[in-house]
């Protein structure tokens, strides 16, 4: 594959060769960002007026404040200022603390908002309080003040109520007579009402369990029985203290929750009407959304084992429900977002990867499928919307090549497929509801992200963060010194094309050999090799002098369901192997040192680095795993069963996926580390190795955070940890500083 060069910068780096500053990983974690400005959150209005976004102040990128891009006077201003709003830390309830993990929100001040549907209102939390705005008024109503931490508030489709959760209940406020109802009362303890489970956040992408139908005379909810789950005990170690955490966690193969789906009509506050979700009770349910009728609900129903998925619907005058749509696999189904109730009731847009693609298929409400409306060997990422005339239907997908992602058009009636992006790299998308503008957050790996505002055509309108690299960018300084990643491809011992992202050090010479450090993921839902601003890990090691080498083995993201399915019942074994394929790739090139090659990942990447150095430790000289799985039955049903099957009489796949049975081979010299305090992959992942290790007589270091989750978040602890990873790596490749 072509080489990505972008050649204004090479202009800037001829002129300005004396302003290089080294790259050191304090910077990298300070403020003002090294990727410009932040913006997070973009949405444009209902009524297509103004863009809002959420952007960090630049004393401190993480504090969120609340902006707005007036479209027809092209003016940028700070709607609020989180500062004066709330002033002093933030104390955050322990379920918030753990949605925000979920949802991946770090950060603080304003860092999640809402519009009404008519585009009259906002709505945000900021520090357990709910905040409204209403259009035209001087300043926001501080609706909520209470000791209680409201979560998951949302503002109701017509902007006359907002609604959340407090102490497992779900609630109601009248904003007109400021009134509070209280809609449900039995929550506590093992029972959550409006609230998603562990699994429903963690691994289904579904961090609510309440919705509101558009006229706003009903409401959803899922009311959540953890009382099967087993009770674990652990401990979370913090600085100054021990707490000891009762959780319930479902372990693979073992219980998981009670889920009801339940419908209150704000007629009648005091009656739920419960939905028939089937005899089976050990089941998961995915996704629910109301059609475009409010007396039709839609809600998915998924096998426990992950190999069928329903699309239902719930008719609340009959009280009936009616599968319309039944998928099935061989080996389990992806879940998505891509459900579009077209107006008038005329049908709805799914999507499904039947024909081993991700594609978009057309069906009237009884579910007849009318046809497929997207089609090839390429993968779409997501259903973003339709156009006012309902001629146009939109979607982000990989039509040119998994390592880019696109915004497409397709027409209803000529089935005709418009690329509306241009520049070659990474388009994320925001679309206005009437599909008549769409905000592109655009990156490569040569331009941080940059946000314009473009019509349905694709043309440019404006530019929200241009973010362009001149003297004023915080990046600038150090633009001599920045390394530009390359892009290939080999193909592995079964012919399949393996896609890899190669840094060279700084100041490469091809007559040197240098230590190389394999930086992986390796596991499903995820792609780390494509034409994308990238982690800072990559090009902070190139320029300490490695050869920086990314490959998406097999079981990535974005090469189709084929690609994927090799994981099945198989964990640790294909990505192995392909992952010794790049090795193999690099112990060709004579500039790399085939003695000095380590690995390091996090999260899955951790359990690749430790099968890596277990099971190829002729391949692997030194590993760095963060925050690893060590044993499939230690990690969730939802995740590990998808992949996995069930461990119960499962053929001995668990323990070939463990890393327990290959840890004797254990030869060069491996650091893990974990936070103390993860809920997701529980430290007892890493003790239990610790343990055996240690049983064993075979050396190893590990580092642990006090305090942190699965993310290891902070700034402070963000630069421990990329100092120590080099560190680790220098001292054990012989690399003198």
């Amino acid at each position: 594959m072509p080489y990505i060069f972008i050649g204004f910068i090479a202009f800037l780096l001829s002129l300005h060769p004396a302003n290089a500053k080294e790259l050191t990983v304090e910077r990298i974690f300070s403020s003002p960002s090294l990727n410009g400005p932040s913006i997070k959150g973009l949405k444009i209005s209902p009524d297509g007026e103004r863009v809002t976004f959420l952007r960090g102040k630049e004393s401190d990128y993480e504090r969120l404040d609340l902006w707005e891009y007036h479209i027809g006077s092209k003016e940028t201003r700070i709607l609020f200022d989180s500062d004066k709003l709330h002033s002093g830390k933030e104390v955050l309830s322990d379920e918030e603390k753990a949605r925000r993990e979920r949802l991946r929100l770090t950060g603080s001040g304003i860092v999640s908002y809402q519009w009404s549907e008519d585009g009259s209102a906002l709505l945000f939390p900021l520090a357990g309080d709910v905040y409204f705005y209403r259009l035209g008024d001087k300043e926001s109503i501080k609706l909520i003040d209470t000791p209680e931490f409201e979560t998951d508030v949302k503002l109701s489709p017509r902007g006359n109520f907002i609604s959340f959760i407090r102490e497992q209940n779900l609630y109601v406020f009248d904003i007109k007579l400021g009134q509070e109802h209280q809609l449900t009362s039995d929550g506590g303890g093992a029972i959550k009402n409006g609230m998603a489970e562990f699994v429903a956040q963690e691994e289904m992408s579904r961090l609510t369990g309440y919705w509101w139908s558009e006229d706003e005379s009903k409401i959803a909810f899922t009311r959540v029985d953890e009382s099967p789950v087993e009770e674990v005990s652990r401990t979370e170690i913090y600085a100054e203290e021990i707490k000891t955490i009762t959780q319930r966690y479902p372990f693979a193969g073992k219980n998981n929750v009670h889920v009801q789906l339940g419908v209150i009509a704000m007629s009648n506050k005091s009656s739920v009407r419960w939905v028939d979700l089937g005899a089976d009770k050990d089941i998961y349910l995915p996704r629910v959304k109301w059609t475009k009728n409010s007396e039709l609900l839609s809600f998915q129903w998924q096998s426990r084992d992950q190999k069928e998925l329903r699309l239902t619907f719930y008719d609340w005058g009959t009280d009936d429900t009616r599968v319309v749509i039944r998928e099935k696999s061989d080996t389990w189904i992806n879940l998505h977002k891509d459900l579009l109730f077209l107006d008038g009731g005329s049908g709805f847009i799914w999507s499904s990867e039947r024909d081993g693609f991700k594609h978009l298929y057309l069906y009237k409400m009884d579910g007849e499928l009318v046809g497929q409306l997207t089609k090839g060997e390429w993968a779409l990422d997501r259903l973003e919307g339709i156009s006012d005339s309902g001629k146009e239907v939109y979607f982000t997908g990989r039509k040119e090549s998994p390592l880019e992602k696109h915004l497409y058009s397709v027409s209803l009636d000529s089935l005709n497929i418009e690329k509306l992006t241009e520049r070659a790299g990474y388009h994320n998308i925001s679309l206005a509801d009437n599909g008549a503008a769409y905000v592109d957050k655009f990156s490569s790996t040569t331009q941080p992200p940059q946000v314009s505002l473009h019509d349905s055509k694709g043309t440019h309108i404006a530019w929200l963060l241009e973010n362009t690299i001149d003297e004023r960018h915080p990046l600038y300084p150090y633009q001599s010194e920045w390394v530009t990643p390359e892009f290939g491809s080999i193909k592995n011992q079964d012919n399949v094309m393996l896609y890899f992202q190669l840094f060279k050090p700084k100041g490469f010479d091809a007559t040197k050999k240098y230590p190389a450090l394999v930086y992986l993921y390796g596991g499903p839902h995820a792609q780390m090799v494509k034409n994308a601003w990238g982690r800072y890990l990559p090009q902070y090691m190139a320029q300490q002098g490695y050869v920086v080498f990314t490959l998406d083995n097999r079981g990535a993201a974005a090469r189709g369901k084929a690609f994927e399915d090799t994981l099945y019942r198989a964990m640790g074994s294909t990505e192995v192997d392909d992952q010794i394929e790049g090795v193999k790739y690099l112990h060709t090139q004579p500039w790399v040192d085939k003695e000095r090659i380590g690995v390091h990942g996090h999260s899955y990447g951790g359990y690749m680095t430790l099968m890596a150095m277990f099971k190829a430790p002729e391949y692997f000289s030194a590993g760095v795993s963060g925050a690893p799985v060590t044993e499939w039955g230690l990690y969730d049903t939802h995740y590990t069963e998808r992949y996995m099957g069930s461990p119960i009489n499962d053929g001995g796949v668990y323990e070939r996926a463990s890393v327990f049975p290959y840890a004797k081979n254990l030869a060069g010299p491996l650091l893990i580390y974990h936070g103390m305090a993860d809920d997701n992959v529980l430290f007892k992942n890493s003790t239990k190795l610790y343990k055996l290790l240690q049983d064993k007589n075979l050396p190893f270091y590990s580092m642990d955070y006090p305090g942190k989750k699965h993310s290891i978040k902070g700034k402070k602890t963000q630069m421990h940890r990329l100092n120590m990873i080099r560190n680790f790596f220098d001292l054990h490749f012989g690399v003198k500083r």
